[in-house]
């Protein structure tokens, strides 16, 4: 357990709480004293992940990102709970794995409202809220928001936005007291991979372009989230930063031996 408490006091909203990265992040924002609201589809999930809380000052609202309505609603539940809103990580996302003539369609529509357009509408559902409170927003991108991946064109889509506009928000929003950043993982073995790790084959060759030699557990980003929301994080501001072993100073080459 972290030995520091730097977010006594502070209210964290999260997207995509019930599992994955944005369970690491609500575990170690409770371990560090946050009182928390949580978002996600998975009500069930949303249940687990604050049972297992204890005596963390948490609050849960089935929310789907997708719909702004919804977001709205996650963050006047928020205010309405604990009267202000610190810190904002917006985790809820999708995947598409395959060309972009396989499948149906429809889910690059889904992957676009759910990774990008659930990114903007939670930012712009809560900026008033973080301006009062000189907050800040994590936004979780990833590696392929900043190059490409194979098989992955409506995902890369999606995270290309959510890269930029972290960018452009942190541009606009430092004025008001507000910072905005991203981390960009590379492969995380979540249920979001769960279809990859079923093809033992893709994931060797996403784990041999990773110098560190291996994909990253939620517990691996978490503590990341946590500094870039943190006051020992205050003067970082609009930085996407890769959270990938090593992948991008690699440039995606795999080893020679």
């Amino acid at each position: 357990m972290p030995e520091m408490a730097r977010f006594t006091d502070k209210v964290v909203v999260v997207t995509g709480a019930a599992s994955g990265i944005g369970e690491g992040a609500v575990r170690r924002f409770a371990e560090e004293g946050a009182s928390l609201v949580l978002g996600d589809i998975d009500a069930d999930g949303l249940a687990r992940v604050a049972g297992d809380l204890g005596d963390a000052r948490v609050e849960t609202l089935e929310t789907d990102v997708s719909d702004m309505a919804a977001c709205e609603k996650l963050v006047a539940f928020a205010l309405e709970k604990f009267g202000r809103i610190d810190v904002l990580v917006n985790d809820a996302g999708v995947d598409h794995l395959g060309k972009i003539d396989e499948g149906d369609f429809s889910a690059f529509a889904k992957v676009i409202e759910t990774d990008l357009y659930g990114v903007v509408q939670m930012s712009r559902a809560a900026i008033a809220a973080l301006r009062a409170a000189k907050g800040c927003i994590v936004n979780i991108s990833s590696v392929s928001g900043i190059g490409g991946d194979w098989n992955h064109s409506f995902y890369c889509a999606a995270k290309g936005g959510v890269t930029n506009f972290t960018r452009a928000l942190a541009m606009d929003e430092a004025k008001n007291g507000v910072r905005v950043n991203a981390v960009n993982p590379s492969l995380v073995y979540t249920a979001l991979t769960a279809d990859m790790k079923e093809q033992p084959e893709l994931i060797a060759k996403f784990e041999e372009r990773i110098p560190m030699g291996r994909g990253a557990e939620p517990d691996d980003i978490a503590p990341v989230i946590a500094f870039l929301a943190s006051e020992d994080a205050h003067f970082v501001n609009g930085v996407n930063l890769p959270v990938d072993g090593g992948l991008s100073a690699a440039n995606g080459q795999p080893p020679l031996s």
